[in-house]
C-alpha cells in the first residue's frame, strides 16, 4: 500500500523519444521510415506526461525527406515552446542531413565522440536509360499537355534546362535548411562553411558549433537533473511483419535506396 506524503519531492522525469531510420513519407521505406504521421502520437504523448522535467530526443538517421524533417522538428519545437519544456538531442551513429534537421529542434545537442553529424545539403540521384533503350532499338514515346511534364525523364537524354531547374529547386530547399540551422544554432556556429554538405564526427562537430558537447543520454541527463532522474521511453512500434523479422522491404528498390542512405556514412 502506497502512503501519500504531501511534501514528498517528486523525482525528475525525462521523456525519451527515439527517432531511428530514414526520414520519408509513409510507405516509402516500409515501417522503418520516420515520418511526421508515424511519430506524431509518440511525440505528443511524450510531452503530455505529468511532472515532466525535460524531453530527450535520441536520433539515429542518415536523413531523407526535407519536408518530413521540417514537419517533425516543427512539431517538437512547437510543443516544447507551448509547454515550456526543455529539449535535448542525443546523436547515436548518425544525424546527417534531415537527421541533423531533427536535432536542431532541441535546445542542446549532444553526440558520441564517433557520431557522424552534419551533411547540410540537398541531393538528387537517379539513373539514365537513354543509351540502354537505344542499344536495344527501343523507341521512347511520350506525349504531354504542358511542356515540363516530362521533367528529368530517365529514358531521355539530359536536358540542360531540366538541370538548371533542378538546381534552382535544390537551392531553395538548401536555403530552408540553412535557415533552420541558423535559427537554432546561430550563436553557436563558428564556421559558415558547415553548409557545404560535408559531415564530421564528434569533437570536430563540437568545434564547429554543430553540437554543444560530447555526451550520452543517461549520464548527461542525470548530471543535469540529478541521480534520481527517471526515464520514460517513447518509440515508434514496429509493424507486425518487422516484429517477426521478415524484411520484405530490403528486397525492393526502396530497400536498396534505404541501405544506400546508411552506407554512404559507412553504416
Amino acid at each position: 500500500m502506497k502512503i501519500w506524503m504531501p511534501f514528498r519531492k517528486k523525482k525528475p522525469l525525462v521523456a525519451v523519444i527515439r527517432l531511428s531510420g530514414t526520414i520519408a513519407a509513409d510507405g516509402r521505406f516500409g515501417s522503418s521510415a520516420i515520418s511526421d504521421h508515424s511519430t506524431k502520437n509518440i511525440i505528443e504523448k511524450a510531452f503530455r506526461r505529468k511532472g515532466l522535467s525535460a524531453v530527450a530526443i535520441v536520433i539515429n538517421s542518415p536523413g531523407g525527406s526535407p519536408v518530413q524533417s521540417s514537419l517533425i522538428a516543427a512539431r517538437i519545437r512547437r510543443l516544447a515552446d507551448d509547454k515550456k519544456i526543455p529539449v535535448y538531442a542525443f546523436v547515436e551513429d548518425v544525424a546527417a542531413s534531415g537527421g541533423y534537421w531533427l536535432a536542431t529542434a532541441a535546445d542542446k545537442i549532444y553526440a558520441d565522440a564517433s557520431s557522424i553529424v552534419g551533411s547540410i545539403g540537398v541531393i538528387y540521384s537517379g539513373f539514365g536509360f537513354d543509351k540502354l533503350i537505344e542499344s536495344y532499338g527501343i523507341e521512347r514515346r511520350i506525349h504531354t499537355a504542358g511542356k515540363e511534364k516530362s521533367f528529368l525523364d530517365p529514358f531521355k537524354k539530359e536536358n540542360p534546362e531540366d538541370i538548371d531547374r533542378l538546381l534552382n529547386l535544390q537551392k531553395e530547399i538548401h536555403m530552408a535548411f540553412v535557415k533552420q540551422v541558423e535559427g537554432s544554432r546561430g550563436e553557436q556556429i563558428l564556421d559558415k562553411n558547415i553548409f557545404t554538405g560535408e559531415f564530421w564526427v564528434g569533437e570536430t562537430a563540437k568545434s564547429l558549433g554543430l553540437i554543444d558537447d560530447i555526451g550520452h543520454l543517461i549520464p548527461t541527463m542525470k548530471k543535469l537533473y540529478g541521480d534520481k532522474t527517471e526515464f520514460y521511453v517513447q518509440e515508434k512500434k514496429k509493424g507486425l511483419i518487422s516484429r517477426f523479422g521478415v524484411k520484405i522491404a530490403n528486397e525492393t528498390i526502396g530497400g536498396i535506396e534505404n541501405h544506400a542512405n546508411w552506407s554512404k556514412f559507412g553504416l
